[in-house]
């Protein structure tokens, strides 16, 4: 059928590939062993992922910086991505020592349908230690759990905080909450793809090359908007240093916020939080720089300005040893050429 069409190059999902069309084809998506071998010809189709590891990472990172540390997770079963995603936040964690409880779903496609599947999420949502952060493998399953989480009657994001993938801006924003979320670099890998098509339509061969879809950074809305610290001087330090990120802030300054003396919210916060108050401010600052690289087009000069520092290049160190990469460098990886 597609020959038909006279299609010089295609790019299609893991359902809509054909291996029998003679033109250069891109596959979006896992690769799967199908997708190899067509008819006696072994085929290796180029394919465009997303960065699934590090996108786990990053779900943890930041339920972990808001104080969370109990763990769940919840996808699609028959989506390889999500598994992916379930099986890399799983390991990243219980690599920290924390529990990790996963939804699964029904086998039956009957079970699956919403309006079916929707008590068996209610009824899983009910069994989990509170307060509790979640990761959903996109934002579209992160408005089931929201769903499910009101008719359980928990507070949102105070008792389970979500943070979904995709960062698809609509659907976080009319979330109740909105849905924080990671966002990713899908504009930078739909120029790589047209690149490499075009190349593989001017002559080069189809050897497995891969397009990585990679996160950015997480975009925080209301549905992780929330420190889940008990000690309540610790949470007192931590929103104040968030409050004041764009300040040159000391260390005395949380201090008197927090309202106990030094000694002793130096022992309490390193107990929770297991780093100084400090470095609590320096990754806190550091974040607050990478999310306006990725957002505006300020020079590191002006974002240095606006983070109340003349001198940029204090700036840069600082980034460097958060990110192990220089604020230009973190720009222009996740960034369009």
């Amino acid at each position: 059928m597609l020959e038909g069409w006279g299609a010089n190059g295609i790019i299609a999902d893991q359902k809509g590939h054909n291996l029998h069309c003679s033109a250069p084809q891109i596959v979006f998506g896992e690769p799967s062993e199908k997708l190899y071998t067509a008819k006696k010809t072994h085929i290796s189709l180029p394919h465009i992922i997303t960065d699934n590891e590090t996108v786990a990472k990053m779900a943890l990172s930041h339920l972990l910086d808001h104080g969370f540390r109990r763990f769940a997770f919840c996808g699609f079963d028959d989506m390889i991505w999500s598994r992916q995603r379930e099986e890399y936040f799983y390991k990243e964690v219980t690599k920290y020592g924390y529990e990790c409880h996963i939804y699964k779903q029904a086998k039956s496609k009957l079970q699956r349908l919403w309006k079916n599947e929707k008590p068996t999420l209610v009824n899983w949502l009910k069994s989990l230690p509170r307060p509790i952060g979640v990761m959903v493998c996109s934002d579209d399953r992160g408005q089931d759990v929201i769903e499910a989480a009101k008719i359980v009657g928990v507070q949102l994001p105070d008792q389970i905080a979500i943070v979904g993938v995709d960062n698809e801006d609509i659907l976080c924003s009319l979330a109740e909450p909105s849905l924080s979320s990671i966002a990713l670099n899908t504009e930078k890998a739909g120029f790589e793809t047209a690149e490499l098509l075009a190349k593989l339509m001017n002559g080069q061969k189809m050897n497995g090359q891969k397009i990585i879809i990679e996160p950015t950074h997480v975009i925080t809305r209301a549905s992780t908007d929330v420190l889940a610290v008990e000690d309540k001087h610790v949470a007192e330090a931590m929103r104040f240093i968030r409050q004041n990120a764009k300040k040159k802030i000391q260390v005395s300054d949380v201090v008197t916020a927090a309202g106990i003396s030094r000694c002793s919210l130096y022992k309490r916060f390193f107990y929770v939080r297991g780093h100084s108050l400090y470095e609590e401010i320096i990754h806190t600052r550091m974040e607050q720089v990478a999310q306006m690289l990725l957002e505006t087009d300020m020079s590191v000069f002006q974002i240095a300005y606006a983070m109340g520092d003349d001198n940029d290049k204090h700036i840069a160190r600082a980034f460097r040893k958060e990110f192990g990469i220089s604020p230009q460098a973190y720009r222009k990886r996740h960034n369009c050429p």
